[in-house]
């Protein structure tokens, strides 16, 4: 759980070590409005993706589902700086489906943390494998990081793009590749 105090304090001293004034008019409220905003972008923090995928439904179709283009916005443990992009997940049930909200409320439990990419990536199809019990899961991530694009090597909208395949993804090159034609 977010504390509050302690992030006000820390924006304070941070705010003097980089040579500001904390006490100054436009920074006086400025540790609160920060301890506000990481209770929100840090939500995830205490979130469950199963929570999300409990509520399912009766589905005779066991064809491919897609959901794509879900936008995510997350912060990277390295820089603690954010990074965002699409998420696009597809997964072939095994007689039952998810409302497709959930899906997208899953990606957001993990995005909602300090994270890296690779993991926020396994964390959803794993989360998606766990409590659908689909017959296989892909989840791919394209994302641009602030911290290549703001300092270091300064290189905007280049992309990163993650992958993982579960089950039936895992072993059939035609069914990852049919996934990768209709996200394209």
């Amino acid at each position: 759980m977010v504390n509050r105090e302690k992030i006000e304090e820390a924006v304070r001293l941070l705010l003097e070590g980089i040579g500001e004034d904390a006490g100054r008019e436009g920074l006086r409220e400025t540790p609160g409005r920060v301890a506000r905003m990481y209770e929100e972008i840090f939500a995830g923090m205490e979130a469950s993706a199963g929570e999300h995928l409990a509520k399912t439904f009766t589905a005779e179709n066991n064809e491919m589902i897609i959901e794509k283009d879900i936008t995510f916005y997350s912060v990277c443990e390295h820089h603690m700086m954010p990074f965002y992009g699409k998420v696009h997940i597809g997964y072939i049930p095994d007689g039952k489906v998810a409302g497709i909200s959930k899906l997208a409320r899953t990606v957001e439990v993990f995005a909602r943390r300090l994270q890296i990419q690779e993991k926020m990536t396994a964390q959803t199809a794993d989360a998606i494998m766990e409590h659908l019990r689909p017959k296989g899961v892909i989840v791919l991530v394209e994302a641009e990081h602030m911290c290549m694009t703001m300092r270091g090597v300064k290189k905007p909208g280049s992309r990163t793009v993650t992958m993982v395949s579960r089950g039936e993804f895992e072993e059939n090159e035609i069914l990852k590749n049919r996934f990768l034609s209709l996200v394209r």
